[in-house]
């Protein structure tokens, strides 16, 4: 299963490639099926300004599409960073059987840092999680990207 996961989560990295490469805040996204990818998703909240335009959320849309249903029983959710409530919370809605991430979020994490929406049992839907896949490869694309940011900051402060 490990393989499995680094493989689908190399394909998330793809996604974050992607986000990275408009500008976002590279977080990719993959949802499989039956060891097919079912929904692909990156982060486009800059470029659409659209709060909800999070790498996962594009993603659940394609998969729901996919499927022709909102149930994505079955479906395995491969993401470079943890999902944030909003996310986790349509993960929960979608009925997801499992959630693979990269880093975590201590900002944000929704289902292990910060919250546990997957694994609260006052909600209609668990699902199983499994944290830290490729996790130095998955922080680095982040700390890159922000540490670019502050780059450009500094540079812009000087006289």
């Amino acid at each position: 299963m490990d393989a499995q996961h680094e493989a689908f989560m190399r394909e998330a990295l793809v996604e974050a490639a992607v986000a990275l490469g408009l500008g976002e805040v590279p977080v990719g996204c993959v949802l499989v099926h039956e060891g097919a990818v079912i929904g692909r998703g990156h982060n486009l909240r800059q470029s659409s300004q659209d709060p909800t335009a999070h790498a996962e959320m594009i993603a659940i849309r394609q998969a729901a599409d996919h499927l022709g249903s909102f149930r994505l029983l079955g479906v395995t959710c491969y993401v470079t960073l943890e999902p944030c409530p909003m996310c986790a919370g349509a993960l929960v809605n979608g009925r997801v059987e499992r959630v693979v991430y990269g880093c975590d979020d201590p900002k944000a994490g929704a289902v292990r840092t910060l919250f546990r929406i997957g694994d609260d049992a006052r909600l209609n839907h668990r699902f199983e999680v499994v944290a830290g896949v490729l996790q130095d490869d998955c922080a680095a694309v982040l700390s890159g990207f922000f540490e670019a940011i502050r780059r450009r900051r500094r540079g812009s402060e000087e006289p």
